[in-house]
């Protein structure tokens, strides 16, 4: 399998060397890097080339990494019923920079696209219907950038004197504690019966 993904590999940068900026096998798949401004065309590519014929889209996701001055990973899984082939497209985009909507492509990508700006703020160009799908109305920020505290910004709960749904900062009942998830008998001065059962050869 690993052979035939090299020369998959090998083709798709023959083919498309304005797309393809590195590629490498992983885990038994091909991960291609592609520029931003040429998903579109690429992936249409590898959905009617013949030898490709990645006509599936699995799933699109990101990932961020908020160290890197590329911050956000957009994610997109293609498959090739007819190669029984798979691939991973990544795209390494700044938090400023927008993505081409790939949903003249695939009309599924529509939901995927939408999760991805809500979740993350990377927003794609040209999306016909580019709103919030799994925050509320008026929601601040966007949960899976890993600096969008744990607890988020605000909360709601229905006011029964108001008669209706309220948003209120949010108020922990207690502080964040540490645990250093020690075993309760490591570093302890005494010996535990049993223990030296632990150290015997």
């Amino acid at each position: 399998m690993s052979e035939a993904l090299n020369e998959l590999g090998a083709y798709i940068e023959a083919k498309r060397p304005d797309c393809v900026l590195g590629w490498d096998i992983a885990f038994g798949e091909l991960n291609v890097d592609v520029a931003p401004a040429n998903i579109a065309g690429f992936i249409e590519f590898l959905k009617t080339d013949q030898t490709c014929k990645f006509a599936t889209l699995i799933d699109l996701t990101a990932a961020d990494f908020p160290d890197r001055p590329k911050r956000f990973t957009v994610i997109y899984h293609l498959l090739s019923i007819y190669q029984n082939h798979r691939i991973r497209l990544r795209v390494a985009v700044r938090e400023d920079e927008m993505v081409p909507s790939i949903t003249d492509i695939h009309p599924c990508a529509n939901w995927a696209e939408r999760e991805t700006f809500d979740m993350f703020g990377i927003i794609f160009s040209d999306h016909p219907d580019l709103r919030r799908l799994l925050t509320d109305y008026g929601f601040t920020g966007h949960p899976l950038r890993k600096d969008f505290p744990t607890t988020g910004y605000t909360e709601v709960r229905y006011d029964e004197v108001e008669k209706r749904v309220v948003y209120e900062p949010v108020q922990l009942t207690q502080d964040y504690r540490q645990f250093d998830f020690m075993s309760p008998w490591e570093g302890a001065e005494y010996i535990l019966p049993g223990d030296e059962k632990g150290e015997a050869k």
